[in-house]
């Protein structure tokens, strides 16, 4: 199976290929040249991997260091709902008909992911499946889903500080779920428990005392 970010370059960026997955022949049918990238057609170029797929490209755009702004709060309510089936079993998961043809415009969208291919390049470079039970079993998808549903919470609250850090937990947890990776998973706890911690400081705090620590976080992970 081809990387994500090959996938995506592919498919988003109309890089040239020979061998194209039938992940991208399959969206390739439901995407217009031009149109809006809709929720149908992510859920169609996930494929079998499709819950950390979501996860990763939902998150990506409230991840980057300079965030594209009005995604998080309506990509959050979608992982929160993905999150809970995540934890109630769910292989596949289910949206409202009505979201599936939600459009976003294609042109931010190929923005948002020609300046996120570094950043998953990078995780590609040392994923691997490892300690699989963690991504693979009831209770690590339970305790991967718990982590996700309080982070979108965090990405839905409209106070600057609460959105990129909860989302930079989603996206590596949604990378180790790629790859079945439950060590690169647990990095995303751990970051999800920084955020978790980040939050509360920003509500007990205030905002502005709170973001040179966040900064400086922010740069030693990036």
């Amino acid at each position: 199976m081809a990387k994500l970010s090959t996938e995506l370059q592919h498919y988003f960026l109309n890089a040239p290929t020979l061998n194209p997955t039938p992940h991208e022949l399959a969206a390739a049918e439901v995407a217009t040249p031009g149109s809006n990238v809709t929720l149908k057609e992510l859920l169609t170029l996930g494929g079998e991997r499709i819950f950390g797929f979501l996860f990763v490209l939902l998150s990506l755009p409230s991840a980057l260091p300079l965030p594209a702004p009005g995604y998080s709060i309506p990509f959050g309510i979608v992982m929160f709902l993905l999150a809970m089936q995540l934890i109630a079993g769910r292989v596949q998961p289910w949206l409202p008909e009505g979201w599936l043809d939600k459009g976003f415009d294609r042109t931010k969208v190929v923005g948002v992911i020609s300046k996120g291919l570094p950043w998953l390049r990078r995780i590609e470079a040392v994923s691997k499946p490892r300690l699989s039970m963690v991504c693979t079993s009831p209770v690590g998808r339970l305790v991967l889903g718990l982590a996700i549903a309080l982070m979108s919470v965090f990405m839905m609250i409209p106070i600057p500080g609460t959105n990129t850090m909860p989302a930079m937990g989603i996206f590596i947890i949604g990378f180790g779920l790629l790859d079945d990776d439950g060590a690169i998973s647990i990095a995303g706890l751990t970051m999800c428990t920084i955020a978790t911690g980040v939050v509360a400081a920003i509500f007990i705090l205030g905002a502005e005392v709170v973001t040179q620590a966040k900064d400086l976080i922010r740069n030693l992970i990036f």
